[in-house]
């Protein structure tokens, strides 16, 4: 892909919603606001989502008796972010098919 192509495909996703996977476990989702050639991209609107520890996850296993037991992802506001691009992992694009309902797409 030339750097004609790589920008045109680049700037559909402008004020789309994206989830970006960090290379030390944690998510951001929010609406991209641009990028460079560091590969770092701007979020607005952002969100921080970090998986429980194996401590808070061995709790709610005991308390529920229930292996398979679900446990909530820590989140957070964090508003207008940069995500330095050596630390991004995954990328994916939140495509609402209906109204209400979303699907990630892996870019």
């Amino acid at each position: 892909m030339d750097n004609e192509q790589a920008t045109f495909w680049l700037n559909q996703f402008i004020g789309k919603n994206l989830r970006i996977h960090a290379s030390d476990g944690r998510v951001f989702g929010g609406q991209m606001k641009c990028t460079d050639k560091g590969r770092n991209i701007i979020l607005a609107l952002a969100h921080e989502y970090r998986a429980p520890s194996a401590e808070t996850i061995r709790k709610a296993v005991e308390e529920s008796g229930n292996p398979s037991t679900s446990v909530a992802w820590n989140s957070r506001y964090v508003g207008l972010i940069v995500v330095p691009g050596q630390h991004i992992t995954k990328i994916e694009f939140e495509e609402t098919t209906f109204p209400g309902q979303k699907s990630g797409v892996t870019l």
